[in-house]
């Protein structure tokens, strides 16, 4: 049971990290293509189309993040699953 217990925390605690990780990352991405349009304006279509491949990318990670969690809640026992496995009171 502490396996299961384990597992539901790792899901909820990755999948957030995975999300603050990407989110750092995707505003790191917009602040340097922002400074990039800044220095060299004729520049910016190019600078635009490479920032939206690196964002789709970033977030792809965050999505198989997801998908991994998904996963892993399917591996979780039901609450009847549970209750089915605990010792019965006797009185």
């Amino acid at each position: 049971m502490v396996y299961f217990a384990a597992l539901a925390i790792a899901v909820g605690f990755g999948t957030a990290l995975a999300a603050f990780g990407c989110g750092l990352g995707q505003g790191n991405a917009v602040r340097a293509a922002l400074e990039g349009v800044a220095r060299q304006p004729e520049a910016h279509g190019r600078i635009l189309v490479l920032m939206i491949l690196g964002l789709a990318l970033i977030e792809s990670l965050t999505i198989y993040a997801l998908l991994l969690g998904f996963q892993l809640l399917a591996k979780l026992p039901t609450v009847q699953q549970v209750l089915d496995h605990l010792p019965t009171i006797t009185q």
